[in-house]
C-alpha cells in the first residue's frame, strides 16, 4: 500500500482541526500540520491527535502550502484546510484508491456548508477541487488568496465521488468579515503580479457574479441562504476591485509626484 501524507495549514482553528483530522484518521500514513503561531489550543489539539506539528509565519496561502508540502515524506499528498473534512465515502475512495495509485492526481467535490445548510445550487456547487496528487508532478499555485494544484502536463487525473465537506460562516457577519480579509489580500496580489483590469470591473464583475450565481446557476433554489451568498460574493468582487483601483491610484499619484 501506498504511503499518503495528509497536509494541512492552521491558524487558531481549534474549532476545527479536531473534526478534519479525525476525519483522515484512517487514510493518513502520516499528518502534518503547518501552523502560523496560533494563540489558541490549535496545536495541543493537532499533537494530542498524533499530527507532527511545524510552525512558520504566514508567508501567503500559495507559499504556506507549498512549505507545508515540502514536508510531508511520502509522494503522495492529500492537502486540506482545517475547517474541510472527508466524508465517510471520500475516505473510503481513498483508502481503496492507496492499494495502489493509479493516477498522479485527483478531484473530488467539496460541499460547503453555509449557517448550518449544506448548500447544493449557485457559485458554491459543484465546488471541485484537486487535492489529491504525486508531489514530484505538482504543487500549489495560482494567485492569492485563490491558490491550487497544478499538475505538469499529461499527469493522470481521476475523480472521486465522494466529497469534501467545508464548514465555511456561521454567520453573514463572519463572511462580511471574510470578505474584508480576502478581498485585501486578492486586490494587493493582482496589483504585485501587474495584471490590468478595466476600472468598469468595479461594477461589471459583481454584476456579474450576483446574476451568475444566483440565477442562472440557480443560487435562488437555495431561499434566503442561496440569496446571501449570491450577494455577499457579490460584494467581495466589488471590494476586491474597489481595493485594486485604489492601489492604482496611489501608485499614479506616487509616479507624478517622483
Amino acid at each position: 500500500m501506498t504511503g499518503l501524507s495528509v497536509v494541512i495549514i492552521t491558524y487558531n482553528e481549534e474549532k476545527n482541526i479536531r473534526r478534519c483530522i479525525a476525519s483522515v484518521s484512517r487514510v493518513a500514513d502520516e499528518i502534518i500540520v503547518l501552523d502560523s503561531y496560533s494563540s489558541d489550543a490549535t496545536v495541543s489539539i493537532a499533537a494530542s491527535l498524533g499530527a507532527i506539528v511545524t510552525q512558520s509565519g504566514f508567508a501567503g496561502y500559495i507559499e504556506q502550502k507549498n512549505k507545508a508540502i515540502a514536508l510531508a515524506t511520502n509522494h503522495y499528498v492529500l492537502l486540506l484546510d482545517a475547517d474541510e473534512a472527508l466524508s465517510d465515502e471520500l475516505a473510503n475512495e481513498v483508502l481503496a484508491e492507496k492499494r495502489s495509485f493509479g493516477c498522479r492526481a485527483y478531484c473530488m467535490k467539496r460541499s460547503n456548508i453555509f449557517c448550518g445548510t449544506i448548500i447544493q445550487h449557485g457559485l458554491w456547487y459543484p465546488d471541485i477541487k484537486l487535492r489529491l496528487f504525486d508531489k514530484r508532478l505538482g504543487n500549489c499555485g495560482g494567485l492569492n488568496p485563490h491558490d491550487k494544484i497544478i499538475m505538469q502536463k499529461g499527469a493522470t487525473v481521476k475523480y472521486f465521488k465522494g466529497a469534501i465537506m467545508h464548514s465555511t460562516f456561521s454567520s453573514v457577519k463572519e463572511y462580511q468579515h471574510r470578505n474584508e480579509q480576502i478581498s485585501t489580500i486578492a486586490a494587493q496580489a493582482i496589483f504585485d503580479a501587474g495584471i490590468k483590469k478595466s476600472p468598469l470591473k468595479i461594477i461589471a464583475s459583481p454584476l456579474w457574479t450576483f446574476i451568475n450565481g444566483y440565477f442562472l446557476r440557480m443560487g435562488f433554489l437555495e431561499g434566503y441562504k442561496g440569496f446571501l451568498i449570491a450577494v455577499l460574493t457579490a460584494q467581495q468582487s466589488y471590494l476586491k476591485y474597489y481595493k485594486l483601483r485604489q492601489l492604482q491610484r496611489q501608485q499614479l499619484t506616487e509616479i507624478v509626484y517622483e
